[in-house]
């Protein structure tokens, strides 16, 4: 369990019974009557700044009338118009700066009606059924390749399917889903819900998924451009940044992205290592979620350090909130200088910044953080894209809804430059690009 060099990262800090009860559903399920109390809270706002506000324009008034009226299911069917993997993004959108945050409730009482819960309420109870609502169209006689099995990936498959076109889904990994499956904490998505919403999305038939199929490793574009009538790539960033820093290959450090996916594949989380003293350094999403399930899992002391102010954090304040809650300290305006340890991890030193008209601007004012275990958290990148694809910014450049410079190729979700890094932004892309494409093989 242990190491010569990093004894202070073990398993089992806690009890098996206390890290199940850390790691249970986050936001549980509605019952009925909370879910009419709920949705009776909702002006039902004839230009619903909501709808505005999602990135796939559910129509929330609607769907939440119709939950009112005791249909939740009719509701379900009401996101999944929009929104295929509308179940997921009931559970880890950021509701608080999306729908949820531009509320006519939340502006005038400081309380929003609760979207998210109530899209889960309604989208769980359809999906229970283990029936498909959706029914394919005539065949078309057309095939497309698509590139990933991630949020975008699934979505443009799914719509693409819908109107009758033969979708063949390449994953370099073992399981489909991508963030959703490997990235997402697990406290949001507790069980096997991932897989269960694929499982239930591929009941529209017409798709095929094969596994261990990377780009650039076992299929190359060309060979897919030449066997499909379109490409839809979606495979997301499979590349972690560096902090360029000395000491940092030193044992007990690691990609936060790595930790996330293999605590999210455990089937014992007692069973999992982690350090007493850990610190997370970055300011996004995938740092709030290393922090807090370090925590869970039993680590003692976790530091979470960004280099800019917290107004620069791309986390939201609802999550930077909650890590506070969980026992996380947020430092800011601090860099890493350098990783130090005999072999190990043992300390992190951090340089105070200052970040000005012109930038970051280090300050010359350094201190230590005591760790025997570093989470890496400072973005992905795009690995190994293909020749004739623009690149702009270290991602995939699109135009419209997905074209690629490339004729015949599309993409979405996290490999190209126009969302922010969301499940329900990488589905709106993939839906999108699904309909462009549909729109092209059809004339």
């Amino acid at each position: 369990m242990t190491s010569p060099l990093t004894p202070g990262i073990t398993a089992g800090r806690l009890a098996p019974e206390v890290i199940a009860e850390n790691f249970s559903d986050l936001h549980p399920d509605l019952d009925p009557h909370e879910a009419m109390v709920a949705a009776d809270r909702c002006y039902f706002c004839h230009d619903a700044p909501c709808v505005t506000a999602c990135p796939t324009e559910i129509d929330i008034p609607l769907f939440i009338r119709q939950i009112q009226a005791g249909q939740p299911e009719a509701a379900a069917r009401t996101i999944f118009d929009q929104n295929i993997l509308g179940g997921m993004c009931a559970r880890v959108c950021p509701t608080e700066t999306l729908c949820e945050g531009a509320c006519v409730r939340e502006i005038a009482e400081g309380k929003p009606v609760e979207i998210g819960r109530l899209q889960r309420h309604a989208t769980d109870r359809l999906m229970a059924r283990n029936s498909h609502p959706y029914a394919r169209a005539a065949a078309t006689g057309k095939r497309v390749a698509v590139v990933g099995a991630g949020p975008a990936g699934m979505a443009c498959a799914h719509r693409l399917a819908m109107h009758g076109h033969d979708v063949v889904v390449y994953e370099a990994r073992p399981k489909p889903g991508g963030l959703n499956e490997y990235g997402i904490a697990a406290y949001k998505t507790p069980s096997d819900f991932a897989q269960d919403e694929v499982e239930w999305l591929l009941g529209i038939g017409g798709i095929e998924i094969r596994h261990g199929q990377a780009l650039g490793r076992e299929i190359t574009l060309e060979a897919l451009r030449a066997e499909h009538d379109a490409v839809f790539l979606g495979m997301g960033l499979a590349g972690v940044n560096a902090l360029h820093t000395e000491g940092e290959t030193r044992e007990g450090v690691r990609d936060a992205v790595d930790f996330i996916a293999e605590l999210r594949q455990s089937s014992d989380l007692s069973k999992l290592p982690i350090g007493r003293r850990v610190v997370v350094i970055g300011g996004g999403m995938t740092a709030v979620d290393a922090a807090v399930q370090s925590r869970l899992l039993g680590a003692e002391e976790i530091h979470m350090v960004y280099r800019r102010g917290r107004e620069r954090m791309s986390a939201s304040e609802h999550e930077l909130t909650h890590a506070a809650t969980e026992g996380v300290r947020i430092v800011t305006n601090a860099q890493p200088v350098a990783i130090h340890g005999n072999g190990a991890a043992r300390e992190v030193e951090f340089e105070y910044t200052e970040d000005g008209p012109d930038g970051l601007r280090p300050l010359g004012e350094t201190f230590r953080l005591p760790a025997d275990q570093v989470f890496k958290a400072i973005g992905q990148r795009l690995e190994g894209a293909p020749e004739g694809l623009v690149i702009e910014h270290g991602k995939i450049a699109v135009t419209g809804a997905g074209r690629t410079g490339l004729d015949g190729v599309w993409a979405g979700g996290d490999c190209t430059g126009g969302g922010e890094d969301l499940t329900v932004t990488a589905v709106a892309q993939g839906r999108d690009a699904a309909e462009d494409i549909n729109a092209h093989l059809m004339g």
